[in-house]
């Protein structure tokens, strides 16, 4: 059985801003929750980190995006 998925970059910093790990993009709670998720729900959130990065700077993440009004 292959090892499961994971972004992690062994840089683990929280940014203090975002609530992204500096390291691999993950929020807090998704790093904890990591080992019991499953297959593609890893891969779900991988396919999100990407967009994460490129975000505006001091925006919260680990927050719903405000609607556009």
């Amino acid at each position: 059985m292959p090892p499961p998925s994971t972004p992690c970059t062994r840089v683990c910093v929280l940014d203090p801003g975002t609530g992204l790990c500096e390291g691999c993009g993950r929020t807090r709670d998704e790093i904890a929750a990591w080992g019991s998720l499953s297959e593609p729900e890893r891969k779900r959130i991988m396919a999100l980190l990407p967009g994460r990065r490129g975000a505006e700077p001091g925006r919260d993440l680990r927050r719903p995006a405000p609607s556009p009004a």
